[in-house]
């Protein structure tokens, strides 16, 4: 059977069962629809905790900006998991015993203040739509491939797909779908890793295997060093002085703004008491372990199997992927100079091949021409990772707006019903303009969730961090900082984005910072400023402060 085929067969089959789940689970009560009424097994939240963070950034887009960037592209992988390791050791099992559905809901009781609370659910829009933008891009680019279809019909498709089960299930529907699509993307991610990894090293441990000797007796990232060198790259495993700092800034914002990304605190209320949530956190790091340590191996195979493939090579004998990712418009060549080779080298003015990154794991099994289901498998794979984190988002969005916004600030006598229809509304408005977005989106999906992770540090984590570990920080300074920080952390990311219509340029980074990481100055500038104004107005009332020594208590 044909590659699509296989696609409509394991991708139909994979889709029945998350809308079967989607169905035995719907939400039938405000409580299902945010945290699926609190009685999901640490197991089973482990794993959704595990899909939902496993985003197509995780999937798609990291593995391909590693086989691009070489040593520098591991900031990606060090910030995920250090703040992943970050959230669940400092902040979740207190949020959890503070037992409110979403983030503004903790900030405005724990700050007591509904401005407080208004502010803070403004920012998880911001985050989660920005979040989500990157989503529909990873949607999309799956879809054009295996419908053979252009990036903008594959978004359009995958809108569709995403309102309608996240409207249907919500946290109930999608904690159980996720849990299925953890184990679809897992298997999709290994698989045609450990068949490469026989393929060329003859090692069936990927994680072991890039770091292996080839059949020639050569070291599989020493013979990669030396590729990249001939066309004029820098070496795989070294990173330039240019680099470091955006190696430390890019990293520290993913960390922090993990430990404030509002749809993976949530998953932690899905569990019946703080015990299960520190269960569930450790469930979910050994999970997201799988794919985070097979990634570097994935990324060292994919570079060099398409150097090796395109590289002089003439373009009328490039293989059936090379032609089928063309018309998608993700690959672009050019033959500048009219001698039907493929120019692919570091210098723009004479190469002729444009690679957008996050196709790279999709086209992996094709460049390494292993077989057809194989293929199709890692295509389902990307579709669970980017609809799992999609949904999530998602449901943030919904319940900001109808639980943080209408229940507890315009319509507090909202009927239960309304509150679910107005969620569900929300979760439609979203998706459509998040797709809308994701047609042009700021950068690749990690690039674009990065910019995410860094409006969450720069607003969530030092009012979490601090409502949990300051008693003193009080409403004026948690609502100053908070301002402060984001305001900050976007003007910066829309003035140097030039997709956003700012007029900066790289050259004027502030300190080389990129937009990436400016999320960490904006967390400390909101830290000092928390700091300094609860300091200088009125004390925390007496009944927070013995609320917040309540929450440390084991």
């Amino acid at each position: 059977m044909t590659v699509q085929t296989w696609t409509f067969l394991i991708v139909g089959a994979t889709f029945l069962l998350y809308i079967g789940v989607a169905f035995w689970a719907k939400a039938r009560s405000t409580g299902d629809f945010y945290v699926a009424g609190g009685g999901v097994s640490p197991l089973a939240n482990g794993m959704a905790t595990a899909a939902d963070w496993m985003s197509a950034a995780s999937y798609l887009s990291m593995a391909g900006l590693i086989s691009f960037m070489g040593y520098a592209g591991s900031q990606y992988l060090m910030g995920w998991t250090g703040g992943y390791v970050l959230l669940a050791l400092l902040l979740a099992p207190y949020l959890r015993k503070f037992g409110k559905f979403t983030v503004p809901d903790f900030i405005g009781e724990r700050y007591y203040s509904n401005t407080a609370r208004t502010i803070a659910l403004l920012c998880a829009i911001l985050v989660s739509f920005t979040y989500v933008v990157g989503q529909m891009k990873g949607v999309g680019v799956a879809f054009s491939r295996f419908l053979e279809v252009s990036l903008e019909q594959g978004i359009f498709i995958g809108i569709g797909i995403v309102f309608f089960y996240a409207v249907l299930g919500g946290m109930k529907g999608i904690t159980y779908t996720q849990v299925a699509q953890y184990c679809v993307l897992i298997f999709a991610f290994t698989v045609p890793a450990i068949f490469i990894s026989l393929q060329m090293v003859d090692n069936p441990i990927p994680q072991i295997g890039f770091g292996a000797q080839t059949s020639d007796g050569t070291y599989l990232l020493d013979k990669l060093n030396q590729l990249s060198i001939d066309l004029g790259f820098q070496e795989y495993t070294s990173a330039g002085s240019d680099d470091r700092v955006n190696i430390f800034f890019i990293t520290a914002a993913l960390m922090f703004g993990t430990a404030g990304l509002p749809h993976v605190i949530v998953r932690f209320f899905t569990v019946p008491r703080v015990r299960d949530a520190r269960k569930s956190a450790g469930y979910a790091l050994l999970f997201i372990a799988i794919l985070y340590t097979t990634a570097p191996a994935i990324a060292a195979f994919a570079r060099t199997n398409l150097i090796e493939t395109v590289s002089e090579r003439p373009y009328g004998q490039m293989p059936e992927w090379f032609t089928k990712w063309e018309a998608s418009g993700l690959i672009q060549y050019d033959d500048k100079n009219g001698d039907g080779l493929i120019q692919y080298v570091a210098d723009p003015s004479i190469n002729e091949l444009v690679i957008d990154r996050d196709i790279m794991v999709l086209a992996n099994p094709e460049i390494a021409q292993l077989p057809a289901w194989v293929i199709a498998l890692v295509v389902a794979g990307g579709l669970a990772a980017a609809l799992s984190t999609a949904a999530g988002l998602l449901l943030v969005i919904a319940s900001s707006i109808s639980h943080d916004l209408l229940k507890k600030n315009l319509m507090p006598q909202i009927s239960e019903r309304k509150e679910l229809l107005a969620a569900r509304v929300s979760i439609a408005v979203a998706v459509i303009a998040a797709g809308l977005a994701g047609i042009n989106p700021p950068g690749f999906v990690a690039q674009v969730v990065a910019l995410a992770f860094g409006l969450a540090a720069s607003s969530f984590f030092p009012a979490i961090m601090l409502g949990i570990f300051d008693k003193r920080t009080n409403r004026e300074g948690a609502i100053t900082g908070m301002l402060v920080g984001v305001i900050f952390t976007a003007a910066y990311i829309w003035y140097f984005k030039p997709q956003l219509g700012g007029p900066g340029t790289p050259d004027g980074y502030w300190w080389g910072i990129k937009p990436e990481g400016i999320g960490v100055l904006g967390m400390i500038l909101n830290l000092f400023v928390t700091f300094v104004v609860s300091r200088f107005t009125a004390p925390t009332p007496p009944a927070i402060q013995n609320l917040v020594d309540e929450i440390r208590v084991p």
